[in-house]
């Protein structure tokens, strides 16, 4: 199966049925799995704290939730974060598709790439960088269960290595 399969089916198995994502082509395979299948509720969403709001309030009213965004969109999102996710312990979930590296143009991704991982370690957000797609189901589900279980945010960091990245006009 694929990276978007995998993800999918996981998303299923745990009953994360509501999934809110900013547009990245990236991600594209994916977004169109969970829109194409009557089990998610799956939209676009104008900027990534509206996304995590939203997944943050289908938590508290019994529902499970991803936001699906590239690694620019994350840059938006420690505030939200730091004030609304870890204090009051919502498993928000979140995909990032990793831009500002293998290749990269654009110096505003590199940054943001350089930076989100120590800012999850900040915020003491669990996160797994998935670059492989024999480990990918495993780091999935059990970081699902263990962001469900400690109430806590995770964050799902997929590398190009997994998904072939953004491709690049020559």
């Amino acid at each position: 199966m694929a990276w978007h399969e995998i993800v999918r089916d996981v998303l299923k198995r745990h009953t994360v049925n509501l999934v809110t994502y900013v547009p990245d082509n990236v991600l594209r395979p994916l977004i169109d799995g969970v829109e194409a299948d009557a089990f998610f509720t799956a939209f676009a969403c104008t900027r990534e704290e509206e996304a995590l709001g939203i997944v943050a309030g289908a938590w508290m009213g019994g529902r499970r939730g991803i936001l699906l965004m590239q690694t620019s969109g994350f840059a938006t999102l420690p505030n939200a974060i730091a004030s609304l996710a870890v204090p009051f312990q919502i498993p928000v979930v979140m995909m990032v598709s990793e831009r500002g590296t293998l290749g990269e143009f654009n110096i505003g991704q590199s940054l943001v790439a350089r930076t989100m991982r120590p800012v999850l370690d900040a915020l003491a957000v669990e996160h797994h960088t998935m670059t492989r797609l024999d480990e990918a189901e495993f780091i999935l589900d059990r970081s699902l269960v263990q962001a469900y279980a400690t109430m806590a945010p995770v964050c799902f960091i997929l590398s190009p290595l997994l998904t072939g990245g953004k491709v690049f006009a020559k």
